[in-house]
């Protein structure tokens, strides 16, 4: 039994800048925009949703498949790979092209500017479902257009259940795209914000939406989450987190959780406990894959706060 995770790897490199934005750009002169920022501080993660979803899957003991595409530049990130013990039999190296990567700038107030360049991902389409085998259960992250379009309609040809995750990649498609996707997916999962964009763009208020999929989930940040199944509205808490030190991947680590719930024939309150509890451990370190709980230490977390164990 696999998971395949669609969706993007990529480098984030983020820099702070230790004052304000609004100290160095002049409101007047914005049509001439030429600003330059000391960034003393810089640190490089691996991210990308495929990469963050597989790595927390690693975390629970599941043993995800990554479908993915990256540049001439991903050798850092390959070999995190193989020391991690994650397949990447479906990870395609794309020739003249880089790794996807995001270079994010931070001021003293939090506020954020940031570049994405896709590279490798654009081509996401080359990579085919059916070029992975024993795949029970899958996913479709934020990746190339082409691709997760594509890859919504093999997993329904193969007859493969998978979580259509719009996430950041869902402006790229127009309304009737997303209910297309809708339904050939399974599940859909979205956060508060998203769930907006995608009744705006479809027509469809959230209960009609919810009807297309066997489960609609909603994040909520700190107020947890929402699943919207069979006419029913599950509510699931939010964890307290050990730390709250950064959000960056909460919601890869949240979908993580789901999925192996799913797999395990989870009943849904306890698959949302479980993705709350990776949510929590997350966002207690900085970067989407830097925090390291044992599976013990997901157990405990879980039994403490629900009262019952996980497995």
């Amino acid at each position: 039994m696999s998971i395949l995770v669609c969706g993007s790897v990529a480098f984030d490199t983020i820099m702070v800048f230790h004052d304000r934005f609004r100290n160095h750009i002049l409101p007047e002169q914005i049509h001439i925009l030429n600003v330059s920022f000391l960034v003393p501080d810089m640190r490089r993660e691996f991210g990308g949703c495929a990469g963050n979803i597989a790595y927390n899957l690693h975390l629970l003991g599941a043993d995800p498949l990554i479908m993915a595409t990256v540049g001439d530049d991903a050798a850092p990130y390959l070999e995190r790979f193989d020391a991690l013990g994650l397949r990447r039999t479906h990870v395609r190296p794309v020739p003249g092209t880089f790794t996807a990567q995001a270079f994010i700038t931070t001021d003293l107030d939090d506020n954020q500017i940031t570049a994405f360049h896709p590279g490798a991902m654009n081509h996401a389409h080359l990579n085919r479902i059916d070029d992975a085998e024993g795949v029970t259960l899958g996913i479709v992250s934020p990746d190339g257009r082409q691709g997760m379009l594509d890859h919504a309609e093999q997993f329904a040809a193969a007859g493969i259940p998978f979580v259509f995750d719009p996430g950041q990649g869902l402006p790229m498609f127009d309304g009737g795209e997303l209910l297309h996707c809708l339904k050939l997916a399974r599940y859909c999962t979205v956060n508060d914000y998203e769930v907006k964009m995608l009744s705006e763009r479809t027509g469809r208020s959230l209960e009609q939406l919810a009807d297309l999929v066997e489960a609609l989930v909603v994040t909520l940040g700190p107020q947890g989450s929402q699943i919207y199944t069979a006419g029913h509205l599950i509510e699931v808490p939010c964890v307290a987190a050990p730390a709250l030190e950064d959000p960056t991947g909460c919601g890869d680590a949240y979908r993580a959780g789901l999925l192996y719930g799913i797999a395990n024939g989870y009943d849904w309150l306890a698959a949302g406990r479980l993705a709350s509890v990776m949510g929590s451990l997350k966002i207690a370190s900085r970067g989407g894959q830097n925090h390291r709980p044992a599976r013990h230490d997901i157990a405990a977390l879980y039994a403490s706060t629900f009262g019952v164990e996980p497995w």
